[in-house]
């Protein structure tokens, strides 16, 4: 009887231990990156390095690049509390509203002046801003003007767009497509087809807080595109922008801020008459912070850190302060990313260090 009080007592001390034991495990914080150096793969194989096939998103705090394949995907669908449907920027997609919500009334014939008069492309002296979502401004702006208007709690009201999916490098048509969106319980309900096809599929997008969009292919279904949004700060790759005030443009070697998840960024030039031209990135402290205006738009990086006329390189007179999601500060400039700065196109090196921890 002793020996049996004694397992039984034994087995509750246990028990006990193990229940305390999980209650008190710790939660293991990593803490953020002091900073790196980083070379990002742009490149999937061989392809030039001014078209190369990959955007990378990169994570200052964790060290990490996501390459992910520029065509890959088709459509982005926000997360946040409004419903909005972004272009993929990255293979120069563009679309246009029609004035019908049947996806099946829509036939090659509704394409063919279109075609002919080149509305939905882009580059080369051709397109218009009218096609393209935004390519500068908060998130406020940008999610504000979508070429696919919000989508409307009323059925009725959301028209079928055709969309020319853009190009897989500096040539290569990924065709064109009839789409259409609407909202269901969840998030959204997407209606899809080629031009030519009778009957169209459907894809339902769930929202997910945790990322700004979620994004689909229309090969490929739902595909993962993006990290989550605390996951990532800066996006480098091709992206669609303006050769002027009038003409929008693909640029290659573009750097998209994650604008849309919080993050801000400002460009510090160490040279000539800048208001902040006394600081070397090398000598730029958490003290030298003061005055310095952070700015949560798109384009805040954009194509400004390097040049591709004249002798092609980094520009070597200034660099960027990234404030991430979380609230860490690094700087940020680019080593090479062009033969004359015995860099490689499509692998830039990138260099960030922590000036203020969150």
């Amino acid at each position: 009887m002793k020996k049996f009080t004694k397992i039984i007592a034994l087995f509750c001390f246990t028990a006990a231990f193990a229940a305390c034991s999980k209650d008190d495990d710790p939660i293991v914080t990593v803490p953020a990156s002091d900073g790196s150096t980083l070379t990002l793969n742009g490149l999937i194989g061989a392809e030039d390095g001014a078209s190369a096939g990959n955007s990378v998103f990169v994570d200052f705090s964790t060290d990490k690049q996501t390459p992910v394949a520029r065509a890959s995907w088709d459509l982005g669908f926000y997360s946040g509390t409004d419903y909005r449907v972004i272009l993929n920027h990255s293979v120069g997609a563009t679309a246009i509203a029609l004035s019908k919500n049947n996806l099946n009334e829509v036939t090659a014939a509704d394409t063919i002046a279109l075609a002919a008069s080149s509305t939905l492309a882009v580059g080369q002296g051709l397109g218009t801003f009218s096609i393209i979502d935004p390519v500068e401004g908060n998130a406020a702006s940008y999610l504000a003007g979508t070429v696919i208007q919000a989508v409307s709690a009323t059925e009725a009201d959301n028209k079928v767009y055709i969309m020319n999916r853009g190009a897989t490098g500096v040539t290569g048509n990924r065709g064109w497509q009839k789409i259409r969106v609407i909202r269901n319980a969840s998030g959204y309900t997407l209606q899809y087809a080629k031009i030519n096809e009778t009957t169209f599929k459907t894809l339902n997008i769930a929202k997910d807080a945790a990322f700004n969009f979620k994004y689909v292919s229309f090969v490929s279904g739902a595909v993962a595109v993006e990290p989550e949004k605390a996951a990532w700060d800066i996006e480098w790759g091709l992206s669609t922008y303006k050769a002027n005030a009038t003409l929008p443009y693909t640029y290659s070697d573009f750097v998209i801020l994650n604008f849309v998840g919080g993050a801000t960024a400002a460009e510090v030039i160490f040279s000539g008459n800048a208001a902040n031209s006394t600081v070397t990135y090398a000598n730029f402290t958490e003290a030298n912070l003061t005055g310095i205006s952070f700015l949560g738009t798109r384009d805040v990086i954009g194509s400004n850190w390097r040049s591709t006329t004249g002798t092609a390189g980094v520009k070597t007179d200034r660099f960027y302060l990234v404030k991430d999601p979380a609230g860490n500060i690094y700087k940020l400039k680019f080593i090479s990313f062009h033969a004359s700065d015995s860099g490689v196109r499509g692998k830039p090196v990138v260099e960030y260090k922590l000036v203020k921890k969150a």
